[in-house]
């Protein structure tokens, strides 16, 4: 794993203010420090902070995206909404997108998939968030439900390449508990065997903190991983990268 161009994608949720990035200059020093690890840090903050964190990070390695868009490519009546276009416009160069907190509050695949086609529109890279839940891992069927989100949420997408795929447990989100290691690598594997040509990167999410990560090392397949809560925290999130690529 060490060897490969590793992500880290800090999904800050509803956090932080414009104190907040002066948390920053740590994770900032700890990347300009470590330029010959291939590794790629994307921080994804409230769309409140993409312009200002943008700026901060101008002449850096580190990327800025959001965590949701409208599925509108244009301009349009939607109020407290804000589309792809309008990300990109602040600085955004990524956007996550089919977050399971979206879905639990209705988001559907084939919308999910119109934000997909108006996102790559824009030239965002999109991070596809896809997972399942506890109850429908019970009930065997975690294949199933990935096979549907890939599907429905990619439906017409020829063009790929800007396609990230994160696997996140809906039922190991924010419970400190992650999959086992065989669970994980049939999934990893199953999502993989869903694309014929090339497979995108593939990242975890989940409860990633640094005491599980000598788990989460042993899965080959795992190209980085989505991070929530403890990416936050500069140190523990410099802790999460240290541990992945030493």
């Amino acid at each position: 794993m060490t060897n490969k161009y590793m992500y880290f994608v800090a999904n800050w949720k509803m956090f932080g203010d414009l104190r907040t990035l002066n948390s920053l200059d740590k994770v900032i020093k700890f990347s300009k420090n470590n330029k010959k690890n291939k590794f790629k840090i994307v921080y994804c903050p409230p769309n409140t902070l993409i312009r200002p964190l943008s700026r901060r990070l101008k002449k850096t390695k580190i990327e800025v995206g959001a965590q949701n868009c409208h599925h509108s490519y244009d301009y349009g009546a939607h109020t407290g909404q804000v589309n792809s276009t309008m990300l990109k416009n602040v600085g955004a160069k990524y956007v996550i997108l089919g977050h399971s907190e979206n879905r639990q509050l209705g988001e559907k695949d084939n919308l999910i998939n119109l934000k997909i086609k108006s996102s790559i529109k824009t030239g965002l890279k999109i991070i596809l968030c896809i997972g399942e839940t506890l109850k429908e891992r019970r009930q065997n069927k975690t294949n199933q439900i990935l096979k549907r989100q890939i599907e429905k949420g990619l439906k017409s997408i020829k063009n790929k390449s800007k396609i990230i795929i994160a696997y996140e447990p809906v039922w190991s989100i924010g419970k400190g508990v992650i999959p086992k290691e065989a669970d994980l690598n049939k999934a990893i594997s199953f999502i993989k065997s869903r694309f014929v040509k090339k497979y995108p990167k593939i990242l975890y999410g989940g409860s990633v903190n640094a005491n599980n990560l000598s788990v989460l090392k042993k899965i080959p397949n795992i190209d980085g991983f989505l991070i929530g809560g403890a990416s936050q925290n500069p140190k523990k999130f410099i802790d999460i990268i240290k541990k992945t690529i030493n």
